[in-house]
């Protein structure tokens, strides 16, 4: 009796960080993502006279084609309105999560907004839904 007892005290503790792993690493594809948008964002920048203006998403897939895959995570790019900066976007496809990288004047924010609260993922919270990572 006391080792059933031991074993379902160990399963109330395990099952949820299990799964609090599982969702940091559904949001680890989409912040991957990002990443990857941040560094062609760049590459089209160097070939643009250090401008971001254009560097749209579809012009991005041309440069770096692993962003068509949209099987994990969905790139977005929110803004390039301007020659020095850019907003670029990934939304996890299992959790919803979605993971924000700005770049003004070279000065890099990284954001993110949880679907759940309850299970924030690889999002840090600060306040409500919405943190950093």
């Amino acid at each position: 009796l006391v080792v059933v007892l031991i074993i379902g005290i160990l399963s109330a503790i395990a099952i949820p960080a299990f799964l609090s792993q599982t969702s940091k690493a559904n949001d680890s594809a989409a912040k991957t993502q990002v990443g990857t948008l941040q560094t062609t964002e760049q590459s089209y920048a160097t070939e643009h006279n250090g401008e971001y203006v254009g560097g749209i998403l579809t012009e991005l897939q041309k440069i770096e084609p692993v962003l068509n895959d949209v099987s994990q995570a969905t790139p977005v790019v929110v803004s390039v309105t301007t020659s020095t900066g850019y907003v670029v976007q990934s939304t996890s496809n299992s959790t919803k999560d979605v993971f924000t990288l700005t770049n003004s004047n070279g000065t890099i924010t990284r954001t993110c907004t949880v679907n759940s609260v309850s299970s924030p993922g690889g999002c840090k919270l600060t306040s409500g839904s919405s943190g950093t990572w």
